[in-house]
């Protein structure tokens, strides 16, 4: 198994705090998937506002933590060294559960298509074994 700690992911991907979504990565195969966590805190300035009485993190950021967690697979490759990949859509999207202060957040992406600098990547996110978020996510790798 491959793993990663906070810093060792900044130096793959561009993201920063308070926008890097992950605090880690378990596994990982170049170019194949990343299985990544987050442990979510009530700390988390989002939760200020999305609800006051009843914390839920985001949908939005929990696909954008699957998509850094495909980007650590794809600019993991050292053909994709110092570059970015960028969002090109969501498809198929599904929100199964709420994600509240407390949980650890895993998430997996595995890449299944790739063409050139475009491909496509299957988004899941856990708490514990409970699936919460399902998608589809296009990317494109473009130059950092």
């Amino acid at each position: 198994m491959n793993a990663l700690n906070v810093k060792q992911i900044e130096e793959i991907i561009p993201h920063r705090h308070p926008f890097l979504l992950l605090d880690g990565i378990e596994d990982y195969v170049p170019g194949e998937y990343a299985i990544g966590y987050k442990c979510v805190t009530f700390r988390e300035d989002f939760f200020a506002g999305h609800f006051p009485q009843e914390p839920v993190m985001p949908g939005v950021l929990i696909v954008e933590a699957l998509a850094q967690a495909g980007a650590v697979a794809i600019l993991s490759m050292p053909e994709n060294a110092g570059k970015i990949a960028y969002f090109g859509g969501v498809d198929n999207c599904r929100f199964k559960g709420k994600v509240v202060p407390g949980d650890k957040l895993r998430l997996e992406t595995r890449i299944i298509r790739q063409k050139g600098p475009v491909g496509i990547g299957e988004a899941k996110a856990f708490v514990g074994d409970r699936l919460v978020v399902k998608a589809e996510l296009t990317f494109a790798v473009g130059k950092g």
